[in-house]
């Protein structure tokens, strides 16, 4: 049983509807998506801003309400299971750290909060647990007693892992968790995570836009482009190897010590219009192998070899 499975999930955010006439179709944000999470396994998910990571993110944690599709987390439906027990299955850590913590409670405050509400735990047990948790992610108990705005950047993520982990969950979605952070200590906590993982058995979707950050840390990985899917493949040979071009086009975009910055070559630089989505493949305009297939017909996911998928009429040779 995968740890966390997704059957056609989407999201369409309504729009007002004006004073006369129908109402409009909506923005899709996400459209229909399936795959599988193994446990133990970190799942990548990359893509531009605006292609639907962060809504993806809110989805499976219960934050969003999906428009359609299915989320199943160890067997379990999202749509059926009591919030309470689905919080200790599954926690978000957010991407800014210091904006995730309440101002006016301490942190011995925002730590109690999900052993109360989650464990119902008492005094004792609640001390004890924190005790635990704050020695896992590196950080001393005097804390406890202080505000969020007292801490660096670094040490409010930490915080932020550490109430997350104080669920007891057995899933954690990471939301672009270092990109706020300077580089040294992006590095410490993304050394934190992988410690966790292995002490907590948990399993991760890691969702961020930098492509060396995600490459170095996930199993296998997602690339997403205006909501969908577009290509799915190990961690070692998804940029190493693309098969869709938007996928290559990350790759080559993505600045690497020692080589010279260079826009890459492309006939458009921004995603569709959401009120006006293409009908075929949304990539076909920045897409130098397009043809007209490409503007009618929107491509299915087909495998392209061993574990690596991609929606393209015309992908790239391996």
């Amino acid at each position: 049983m995968p740890a966390l499975k997704v059957d056609d999930l989407a999201k369409t955010f309504p729009l007002k509807k004006p004073l006369f006439g129908p109402a409009p179709p909506g923005v899709r944000a996400v459209r229909p998506m399936s795959f599988e999470v193994a446990t133990g396994e970190t799942l990548g998910v990359v893509g531009e801003s605006g292609c639907g990571k962060s809504t993806l993110a809110r989805m499976l944690v219960g934050l969003l309400e999906p428009s359609e599709g299915r989320i199943e987390i160890e067997g379990s439906a999202l749509d059926t299971a009591d919030p309470a027990e689905f919080g200790k299955l599954i926690q978000y850590v957010f991407q800014d750290p210091q904006s995730s913590l309440n101002p006016r409670k301490t942190i011995r405050q925002v730590m109690e909060a999900p052993l109360k509400q989650l464990h119902g735990m008492q005094r004792p047990q609640r001390d004890r647990r924190i005790s635990e948790i704050f020695a896992s992610v590196n950080l001393r108990e005097e804390f406890l007693n202080r505000y969020p705005h007292e801490f660096s950047g670094g040490q409010a993520q930490r915080i932020g892992i550490a109430r997350a982990l104080a669920a007891d969950p057995r899933i954690i979605i990471l939301d672009e968790p270092v990109s706020a952070l300077d580089v040294s200590v992006q590095a410490q906590v993304l050394n934190l995570l992988a410690d966790l993982k292995l002490r907590f058995g948990l399993t991760y979707l890691f969702i961020t836009h930098d492509l060396a950050v995600v490459e170095a840390v996930s199993d296998r990985i997602i690339v997403l482009y205006f909501g969908a899917v577009v290509e799915i493949g190990r961690a070692e040979s998804i940029f190493a190897n693309p098969r869709h071009p938007y996928t290559k086009l990350l790759a080559d975009s993505a600045p690497v010590v020692g080589k010279p910055l260079k826009a890459p070559e492309q006939k458009g630089l921004e995603l569709p219009d959401p009120l006006n989505p293409p009908p075929g493949c949304a990539f076909a305009g920045r897409c130098p192998r397009a043809t007209e297939i490409c503007r009618t017909n929107v491509p299915d996911l087909n495998e392209m070899g061993e574990d690596q998928l991609a929606a393209c009429h015309h992908p790239l040779e391996s």
